[in-house]
């Protein structure tokens, strides 16, 4: 591969601290956003640890099983595609979340890679996280019984740059599937909300008022949280609120009244009401959502 005949460096490279694991990636380019995710660090909360990992869970563990992986297996996570990824070892590839065109393969199905491939990415035609697989998993340093990147903590692996090189671990299994066609990614979601745990800090039409109208996903969002821009939530108490324990999909509101849905690598303490609880199922299409996009809410049928 090019990359690695002009930078003067043996193809095939041991990685440091990986117990002989070789490098068999390398980040050409990352796009706008790209790091390594596996299911993240579970079981840390009570310590004041962040769990991290995947934002769209569902699209991790499909990609994994495309490729004969473990389903918590570490893969890329791109965001908004923009990628290239050169291979110094034959490997297969497998993709899921956000759709995007590649110079090689397509979503949703394994493919080869042979090496001296450069895979690279276009824009996502919907959605904004894209999950790229390998056989054997990405392989770096565990902090904490995870390899996942995480961005607000700063536990784990930087965000991926060019030059990083990753390796891969050992293959569980054999391939399974040839295809797995997804759903469309909705631009405009509906997700369903659980009440509280502070719905009663805001004024008796708060909670319907949030599900009667929507939301857009404002430029400041990230893999902490959705931050929305609409109709204001308004309090029906003053002052502050102690700090307690968050999870993911908590809609916290801030003083201005516009919520934030939180996603993988949100704190795992906050100061603010959460008025509702995006259920889980529901919250992937939450971190899929672009700037720009619309999101609406509706009670739980349990709720």
């Amino acid at each position: 591969m090019n990359a690695h005949r002009s930078s003067g460096r043996d193809p095939d490279p041991e990685i440091s601290g990986g117990a002989g694991r070789v490098a068999a990636v390398e980040i050409i380019a990352p796009g706008p956003y790209a790091t390594v995710q596996d299911l993240g660090r579970r079981g840390f909360a009570h310590l004041g640890v962040p769990r991290s990992g995947a934002a769209d869970v569902p699209s991790l563990r499909l990609a994994n099983r495309l490729v004969g992986n473990a389903e918590d297996a570490a893969a890329i996570e791109l965001t908004f595609g923009g990628a290239a990824l050169g291979f110094t070892r034959g490997a297969w590839v497998a993709l899921a979340g956000a759709p995007v065109r590649t110079s090689a393969g397509g979503m949703w199905a394994p493919f080869w890679a042979p090496s001296g491939t450069v895979l690279s990415f276009g824009v996502p035609y919907e959605g904004l996280r894209t999950y790229v697989a390998i056989r054997g998993g990405v392989w770096v340093p565990p902090v904490l019984g995870s390899m996942s990147t995480d961005s607000l903590s700063g536990l784990g692996p930087a965000p991926l740059t060019a030059g990083t090189v990753l390796a891969l671990g050992e293959p569980m299994s054999g391939l399974h599937a040839d295809l797995a066609p997804q759903r469309p990614i909705s631009a405009g979601p509906t997700v369903e909300v659980v009440r509280g745990p502070r719905d009663d800090w805001f004024t008796d039409d708060g909670f319907a008022t949030m599900c009667a109208g929507a939301y857009r996903v404002s430029q400041d969002s990230n893999r902490v949280g959705a931050r929305l821009t609409g109709t204001a939530l308004r309090r029906a108490r003053t002052g502050e609120l102690p700090s307690e324990g968050m999870v993911s999909g908590a809609i916290q509101v801030p003083p201005d009244g516009q919520p934030i849905v939180f996603l993988a690598d949100h704190p795992p303490t906050g100061g603010y009401p959460v008025i509702g609880v995006v259920t889980v199922a529901d919250l992937p299409k939450v971190a899929q959502l672009r700037p720009g996009d619309q999101l609406r809410f509706r009670p739980a049928r349990s709720s």
